[in-house]
């Protein structure tokens, strides 16, 4: 039979097509000598006589030509299913109406011994099930490891044993395509259904249901330690938010060597069905769900369009650089005083986008040089994530952080407005709210920058032009990002420890860097689009609520396969200078405006005017010549303190809570 499905399936679509009519109607001819006989009757004429020559043509021509107008040769039958059977079914029930029509109108002129109603029924039933054979066999074939077994493809031991997590309705699906699958690349061996209730011991498939909640960890601890052989966990779509035990049953895998994905769909159907599994990250394990981006409104914002990237080789800079060249930007240009860094930029992005990729290697208080960058390039859109953001060093190096946060956003923004560069678009951070650090107060101030040129009219001595239009993004922590808590935990525990956290009580905000980054767009975007008596000089991601840093350092140990505090000591170093507990992201004096998207609010902040602001620089821009890092501060403390309310035209103001986005 193997050899018979493959000669036939081996044909080119019409031959293949054309041969199963003709099986079609042999079957018809072999359920109506099938039905005689298995009735017990005989015909007044004989086989092979011009009657019956007559009427075997007859039933060939009517039941080719019903068979083709029900729609037995359009289905795919690999993928057939309970309809295409059920037509099958009626197909034959039509038939067998119309030829007892045909016989009662013959028999009305000609009596015909040995032909009644019971042969009709018969027939129905030998024709479904003859015509049914051959379709339901090969769809088993098609759909089941039996297919593989037969041809001899199948190579089960290189197969990954793998244990399923999930809902069981997410267990049959995966099930059947890691069977279709050539080569096999996953086995399932058994189902732990997170239903409550489900019924333990039976089976899907054939592959049984070896655990059910509340006995999860258990089951896996035993396949972990035990004697079977079990290489992957697949977790079904959204078990970090079904599960309590998500976190743990992570550990447990990774502790014994088993590895960790998650399904996230399938990027094919059938035979070449391929299931995409994604690795396990620590935005899962903590549960913050991210935000889908409209692709379509930021590749219209970005698309064909000129994007100068300040800081591209940084941890949020190289995100904007590889999203704008994804997006269809004409041409974007690295600007980052990191060899290193731009070095490392051309590894991430793709090789095909090197065409379009320009670096730059320049200090972005360069005046000089940011004037020749610009000019030459002539971009669209400059996003400015170029910053300083490390809180304890930047309090004993005040005077960089001072440099590169303050006066290069003070260098590249007016660059932007000489210039006449559309969009401006400056990454700003939730330290930068009541700031108690030279980090915080150096972003405040750039804000404050960014906000008095976005209110300064077109025109004005040292204002923006009118095509030029600036805004702050702000938000949080970014996981991965240089110098995160992630990746500085990431190191201590590839190192055996001690993990160090500066108090258990700390807090943060949490986001991907993708997900920051399409929102970053996004609401330069919504600034794009909005006229000038109703935008926004800063904009604010909703991070979500606060993450206790403790429970991501827990977390990333049991990811890694260890028990926190037994096999990795946790340590509490003590608050470090300019640290908070927890970050807000937004004052008290800043009213929260919500807008159409999803995540992003504007900002009604008060802004210091240009003059003002102009004035304080100059005075900052002294002291720090003259290295006083007390008057300095008290500058950059006087830049936080506004002069001018400012507001865009809220649509919905939401009370502000301290500590939360929403």
């Amino acid at each position: 039979m193997n050899s018979y499905l493959e000669a036939v399936f081996g044909l080119r679509p019409e031959m293949r097509r054309a041969f199963i009519m003709v099986q079609d109607v042999v079957m018809v001819l072999v359920a109506v000598a099938l039905s005689l006989v298995l009735s017990r009757s005989d015909l007044s004429f004989g086989a092979l006589s011009m009657e019956g020559l007559v009427t075997w043509a007859g039933i060939v021509l009517i039941s080719h030509l019903l068979f083709r107008y029900c729609g037995l040769y359009t289905t795919v039958w690999r993928f057939a299913s309970t309809p295409d059977f059920f037509n099958i079914l009626k197909s034959c029930a039509i038939l067998t109406f119309v030829l007892y029509a045909v016989s009662l109108i013959v028999r009305f002129f000609q009596p015909v011994a040995g032909l009644n109603e019971r042969q009709f029924i018969v027939f129905l039933l030998v024709s479904f099930t003859i015509i049914s054979a051959p379709r339901l066999f090969y769809r088993f074939l098609r759909d089941g490891a039996s297919w593989g077994i037969l041809n001899g493809k199948a190579d089960t031991a290189r197969a990954k044993q793998a244990l399923f997590v999930g809902r069981l309705g997410e267990a049959d699906l995966i099930i059947r395509f890691t069977r279709t699958a050539q080569p096999a690349d996953h086995s399932i061996v058994g189902i732990m259904a997170t239903e409550r209730g489900a019924p333990l011991g039976t089976r899907i498939q054939g592959i049984p249901v070896v655990a059910t909640r509340p006995r999860l960890i258990d089951v896996l601890e035993d396949y972990a330690t035990g004697s079977k052989s079990l290489d992957l966990l697949i977790f079904g779509s959204g078990a970090e938010h079904e599960i309590e035990e998500y976190s743990e049953l992570v550990r447990v895998a990774r502790h014994g060597d088993i590895g960790v994905v998650q399904f996230a769909g399938l990027s094919q159907v059938g035979q070449e069905g391929r299931l995409v599994l994604d690795a396990v990250e620590m935005e899962t394990i903590l549960r913050r769900p991210t935000v889908p981006s409209d692709i379509e409104r930021i590749g219209a914002f970005v698309g064909g369009k000129r994007v100068l990237v300040t800081g591209g080789a940084g941890s949020i800079g190289r995100t904007l650089v590889k999203r704008s060249l994804e997006l269809g930007a004409e041409a974007v240009l690295v600007a980052d005083n990191s060899e290193f860094g731009i070095f490392q930029l051309s590894q991430y992005v793709d090789e095909k986008d090197h065409d379009r990729l320009t670096v730059r290697i320049v200090d972005v208080a360069d005046r000089r040089q940011m004037t020749r960058v610009v000019t030459e390039f002539k971009p669209d859109i400059l996003f400015h994530a170029a910053a300083l953001k490390h809180v304890p060093l930047l309090e004993e190096n005040w005077e960089s952080a001072i440099q590169t946060n303050v006066f290069g956003t003070l260098v590249c923004a007016k660059v932007a407005a000489r210039c006449g560069v559309a969009q401006f678009v400056m990454v700003s951070s939730d330290k930068a709210v009541d700031p108690t650090s030279v980090l915080g107060m150096t972003k405040r101030a750039a804000e404050q920058i960014v906000s008095a040129l976005h209110e300064t009219p077109a025109g004005e001595p040292g204002g923006r032009r009118a095509a030029t239009k600036f805004i702050a993004v702000r938000f949080g922590n970014v996981f991965g990002s240089n110098g995160s808590v992630s990746t500085i935990f990431q190191a201590q525990i590839e190192a055996g420890g001690p993990v160090t956290i500066t108090d258990r009580r700390m807090t943060r905000y949490f986001m991907t860097v993708a997900e920051a980054v399409d929102l970053v767009i996004m609401s330069a975007a919504d600034a794009a689009s909005r006229p000038a008596d109703q935008d926004y000089a800063v904009y604010m991601l909703d991070m979500g609520k606060p993450v206790p840093i403790v429970e991501v350092a827990e977390t990333m140990i049991r990811m890694a396969g260890k028990s926190p505090y037994t096999d990795i000591p946790i340590r509490f170093t003590g608050i470090r200078p300019g640290e908070k507990l927890h970050e807000t992201l937004h004052g008290e004096d800043e009213e929260l405006v919500e807008l159409s998207i999803a995540k992003i609010f504007g900002l009604s902040t008060d802004v210091v005017e240009w003059p003002d602001v102009q004035a304080a620089l100059a005075t900052l821009q002294q002291s720090v010549k003259e290295q006083d890092k007390t008057a300095s501060l008290a500058v950059l403390a006087g830049l936080d303190r506004a002069k001018k309310p400012r507001g865009g035209t809220p649509q919905e103001v939401i009370p502000k809570t301290a500590g939360q986005a929403t």
